[in-house]
């Protein structure tokens, strides 16, 4: 990655308890002078806390179904718990981190789609407004909670957005020259059970065909191949492995590049 070039690094919720390691590399690349915009997930939490409130989780094609019920908890974990933890975490340690929703500044503007509930496809991203806080030296720290813009009925009504998607749109929207996933698995695994080096565009559709791309890495493998048909560089790694940010970023780590 060129130093002055934007990374957008998606924090999964399935790497939530190496998030330390991620919060270190954060800190650190920003000294380095690396513009870097933070998008997290938190599924596992809303599970926790759909389960408190004995309310059930369904997932269709790797999306979770939000209904009236659900809604306010994705909220509440997404825009509270998650992003405030990870942004008091990176200050902490001597970053500059600015915690935002998808509803502060317009920032993510969405489409609802009535099937899965209150769950939004990105319409457009407000990339001004990240690019003011990176220029003033700060790292947006963005939870994927968007606002309505269909009609008129329901102008400021909160939808719960897939976290993989918006990292793509942001590095879309952005121009970003990096777009890496932190997860919870090598990277992407061929039939054989093998960590791929490199995911064409053709061979993700074949392994999502038969099956073996399925689930939870649908989305992430898709916002990488959009973000790698505008040459942005997409890799998954694994986020639990300590300084994985720092070598995925500096070219020096094994996992994926997708497109």
């Amino acid at each position: 990655m060129k130093k002055d070039g934007i990374a957008v690094v998606k924090v999964g919720g399935s790497t939530w308890d190496s998030r330390d390691a991620a919060l270190d590399d954060l800190v650190s690349l920003q000294r380095e002078g690396y513009p870097l915009v933070v998008v997290h997930g938190g599924g596992s939490l809303i599970s926790r806390w759909l389960e408190i409130h004995s309310v059930g989780s369904k997932f269709v094609g790797g999306l979770r179904v939000t209904d009236e019920e659900a809604l306010p908890v994705a909220v509440a974990v997404l825009a509270g718990l998650v992003n405030k933890e990870l942004v008091a975490g990176i200050n902490a340690q001597g970053g500059r981190a600015v915690g935002l929703s998808g509803a502060d500044g317009g920032l993510i503007r969405a489409r609802r789609r009535p099937e899965l509930g209150f769950v939004g496809d990105v319409e457009g991203i407000n990339a001004d407004l990240l690019r003011s806080l990176l220029e003033d030296g700060y790292m947006p720290v963005v939870a994927p909670i968007g606002i309505n813009v269909e009609g008129e009925s329901l102008p400021s009504q909160l939808l719960n957005i897939n976290a993989d998607t918006v990292a793509g749109e942001i590095a879309l929207a952005l121009a970003a020259d990096s777009l890496v996933f932190l997860t919870d698995v090598p990277g992407i695994l061929d039939a054989q059970g093998q960590v791929m080096g490199r995911l064409s565009a053709q061979t993700a559709q074949s392994l999502t065909e038969a099956g073996t791309i399925a689930g939870g890495m649908l989305p992430k493998v898709e916002a990488c191949l959009r973000a790698a048909a505008s040459d942005t560089t997409a890799l998954i790694v694994d986020g639990r492995q300590a300084h994985s940010l720092q070598a995925a970023l500096k070219g020096e780590i094994a996992g994926t590049k997708v497109g």
